[in-house]
């Protein structure tokens, strides 16, 4: 059985917390791969709005 890196699920729980407000127990309740898909989806949306605007920064760690 192999773990999840701590620091990761820190990282992708931080991520929707910040772009959908759900609660903690919310982003938990979702399966490894759900949260995996949110971040992607939210990504895209995000690198999106930054091509629109001529602000693109540094690729987002959850783009796809």
């Amino acid at each position: 059985m192999r773990l999840y890196p701590k620091e990761r699920l820190y990282e992708e729980s931080a991520f929707l917390a910040y772009y959908t407000h759900w609660s903690h127990e919310e982003i938990m309740r979702l399966s490894h791969i759900d949260r995996i898909k949110w971040c992607g989806e939210i990504s895209k949306i995000n690198s999106k709005i930054n091509a629109a605007s001529g602000n693109e920064e540094k690729k987002n760690i959850f783009s796809v």
